[in-house]
């Protein structure tokens, strides 16, 4: 048996090295003859599993160890009789981590200020239970939700836009159907916000219409932005990121507990579906310390200031945006050379206020 695999998918190399042969290969590189005598591909984002790539190759199932799977031709591969997997959810609690940093970074009191969140899936749900933790109203928005479960605990988009102080993008791309997000930001999007309003995406680049966003900046026809996803990556657009309040090189999602789930769900996958006995309920080995996983807040500090640290203590998202803005060109070095960053149950806190405390213990945090 062989298997292909991307070379970055974190703790994956000697898993199934001893069921069979494991190729690992930049997953941007993968071209059809890696794949002419493989059974198994194990990938992320950057390798297009369409026809191309596929056709006349040996493969009999795909895992992408990731949320996204827009680089996964679903029809192409149903047609090819090739079943393949994603890793729904794995990373949706680090990419609430990034969007509780991007809030907490803009300096403002959040208690009552409203937070949109569009996509209401894995990840938006996390995200919105973040904000509800924080104090901020949220209002969610998903059309394919509200059409399958009904109208309640949803707002429609213009109701959204016109009250929402940060308005966060958590949808799939898609291009059809009754609800494409293809440029689901453009400039009517963007002319329903708040004029004090950001605009944070962390979901898909092409979501956003880069144009209209540069515009809406340059005139102050909203606040700020904070992209995590851009369209063209990895060849991003240097005026937008100089016009953003924070740009990071597409790793919202890539917390070290983020990338174990979906390296977790992609074995298990292969395993269940070759009978790897030994593999179905296999997890990664302990993951690594925090380098601080001791976060001791100063007493005399307000709650709000509290949890503000303790926040960006997990994880400094100004650190992301000066590496990007220093060498845009190394958006993808930094992506794969991505270092650890663990979620907030891996913190220990000191010296909380009862207010402080009680929030930051619904994040996860320990104490």
């Amino acid at each position: 048996m062989k298997i292909v695999a991307d070379d970055r998918i974190p703790f994956l190399k000697g898993v199934f090295e001893p069921y069979a042969r494991v190729v690992y290969l930049p997953g941007g590189a993968i071209a059809p003859g890696d794949l002419r005598d493989a059974d198994a591909l194990i990938t992320r984002t950057r390798t297009r599993c369409n026809e191309a790539l596929l056709a006349g190759s040996g493969v009999r199932f795909i895992a992408t160890a990731t949320i996204g799977f827009d680089h996964i031709d679903a029809a192409y591969l149903e047609q090819a009789g090739i079943p393949w997997t994603s890793a729904p959810g794995c990373n949706a609690a680090s990419v609430a981590q990034y969007i509780g940093s991007a809030l907490v970074s803009s300096g403002e009191d959040l208690r009552g200020r409203v937070l949109g969140v569009i996509g209401v899936g894995n990840v938006g749900s996390k995200v919105a239970a973040l904000g509800e933790a924080l104090g901020m109203r949220v209002l969610r928005n998903d059309p394919p939700r509200a059409e399958r479960e009904g109208a309640d605990g949803f707002t429609e988009l213009p109701e959204l836009l016109s009250e929402a102080d940060f308005v966060t993008l958590h949808t799939p791309l898609t291009r059809d159907g009754a609800h494409p997000t293809f440029h689901l930001c453009d400039a009517a999007f963007l002319n329903g916000m708040k004029r004090d309003a950001q605009l944070f995406n962390s979901g898909r680049g092409e979501v956003v219409d880069s144009a209209a966003l540069k515009t809406a900046l340059k005139t102050g026809r909203i606040a700020g932005a904070v992209l995590d996803v851009w369209e063209n990556e990895p060849g991003i657009d240097r005026e937008l990121l100089n016009r953003v309040r924070l740009g990071t090189p597409h790793i919202a999602g890539y917390s070290t507990d983020g990338k174990a789930n979906g390296t977790m769900m992609s074995v298990r996958a292969v395993a269940n579906f070759f009978g790897i006995g030994e593999l179905r309920d296999w997890r990664p080995a302990r993951l690594p310390e925090p380098e601080q996983p001791s976060i001791v807040l100063e007493p005399g500090d307000s709650a709000v200031r509290q949890i503000a640290r303790a926040l960006l203590h997990t994880y400094e998202i100004g650190f992301d945006d000066r590496n990007l803005r220093n060498d845009p060109a190394g958006f993808e070095t930094q992506r794969g050379r991505y270092r650890v960053r663990r979620e907030y149950p891996a913190f220990t806190v000191r010296n909380a206020v009862p207010e402080a405390r009680m929030v930051l213990e619904k994040l996860g945090f320990r104490f």
